[in-house]
């Protein structure tokens, strides 16, 4: 079942999972193209800071060589002077030392972007089994590593053994020179045969900054099911959604009923909707949408809103517009003001003529509310209005 799930991971990595195996580590490397850098970077510095380091070189085998008969017969100042020549030496190589690693680490996050991550270092107990270590190194991947890495032994020892073989006179002619003499010209031979090495690590960098790329994308290839997984796990199970936005949808209808006594008014489509709404002009710069339902949760707000004395009122288009435009908790919008103004000052009206300060108001004026707000005012196409 494994090796088939293998063999049925043929699509491209999501998303998720490139960053998931970014956060574990698991970036394209390139170990050519990091020596490839480094040894570059080293050979450039040589070039440009041979004849310093020749002439360091020098100072430190004349101060070696240079002894006297104290010197001999005291040994504390021998190691005194051996310390003295380690610690020069130092300073001349550990510069080298330091550009070759940085020149690394810059070649690494080239080829694979910056990422800090101490997954790949944390201990994994599961990787202590021989059984799995045996497979994976007969693995595909690390069949190729060794492959290239044998050509590239060869290739480079190849080089190096033909170089030695030309060059066999001059190495040999360079002990019968003065010492100065003797480092030029072993700067010299160095830095061609550094070259001829590094024009190899360029060609096997070429090759492998590709081949390490592809093969990453193969490694982290998902299978249908994999995708399928990975959709439920972000869409998250539909069930629980499901339940969740139940409970959401009952606490706020709870909310809702709760604010329908505290209404001034509800407008009501005779069976469909209901809209109560609030307004206190000394908290609300317009009318506020306490609560709207339509249908059964319509009749449940009229019905509670009648118990408590709130006015209702019959008004079928502002009821649809409200019910459609305006937002639960949020004020009426703009292009509703007068409609509502209208109703509530029906409503003081009512109310103060029912307390005998004011004489009965008239039947309910026609309210001003904009056709394009009514859902059900649907307009006429120029081919309905032909026919």
């Amino acid at each position: 079942m494994a090796e088939q799930s293998s063999q049925d991971r043929n699509l491209p990595a999501s998303q998720r999972k490139l960053k998931k195996a970014r956060e574990e580590g698991q970036v394209a490397r390139s170990r050519d193209f990091g020596h490839f850098i480094a040894i570059g970077t080293c050979g450039a510095l040589l070039a440009s800071f041979a004849p310093l380091v020749a002439e360091g070189l020098q100072q430190m085998l004349m101060s070696g060589l240079r002894f006297d008969a104290r010197t001999v017969q005291n040994t504390g100042l021998m190691g005194d002077r051996l310390g003295e020549l380690a610690l020069h030496l130092m300073l001349v190589i550990v510069p080298f030392g330091l550009a070759m690693m940085a020149a690394a680490i810059g070649g690494g996050i080239v080829i694979g972007g910056w990422n800090w991550t101490l997954h790949p270092v944390m201990p994994k107990f599961g990787k202590l089994n021989p059984l799995t270590g045996m497979v994976a190194l007969v693995s595909k991947d690390k069949l190729i590593d060794a492959l290239k890495g044998s050509a590239l032994a060869l290739i480079l020892g190849a080089i190096g053994a033909l170089f030695l073989k030309a060059h066999i006179d001059a190495f040999t002619g360079v002990m019968a020179l003065p010492l100065p003499a003797a480092l030029r010209s072993l700067s010299g031979s160095m830095l061609g045969g550094l070259t001829l090495l590094l024009l190899a690590l360029a060609v096997f960098a070429m090759i492998d900054v590709p081949l390490q790329r592809f093969q990453h994308a193969q490694r982290l290839k998902m299978s249908h099911q994999e995708i399928k997984q990975e959709h439920k796990e972000n869409e998250g199970n539909q069930e629980i959604k499901g339940k969740l936005r139940a409970r959401m949808r009952e606490m706020t209808k709870r909310r809702m009923m709760a604010a329908v006594p505290n209404a001034d008014l509800v407008v009501m489509n005779p069976t469909h909707y209901a809209v109560a709404l609030k307004y206190d002009d000394q908290k609300m710069g317009a009318p506020r949408v306490v609560a709207k339902g339509a249908d059964l949760l319509a009749m449940a707000i009229r019905d509670l809103a009648k118990d408590s004395k709130v006015p209702v009122l019959q008004a079928p288009v502002l009821a649809r517009a409200l019910y459609a435009h305006a937002e639960l908790d949020r004020e009426i919008p703009a292009a509703l003001f007068a409609a509502v103004a209208q109703v509530l000052a029906y409503v003081y009206q009512l109310r103060a003529a029912l307390a005998g300060r004011l004489a009965m108001p008239a039947a309910m004026p026609e309210l001003n509310v904009p056709a394009e707000l009514d859902p059900h005012n649907k307009p006429v196409s120029d081919m309905e209005s032909y026919e």
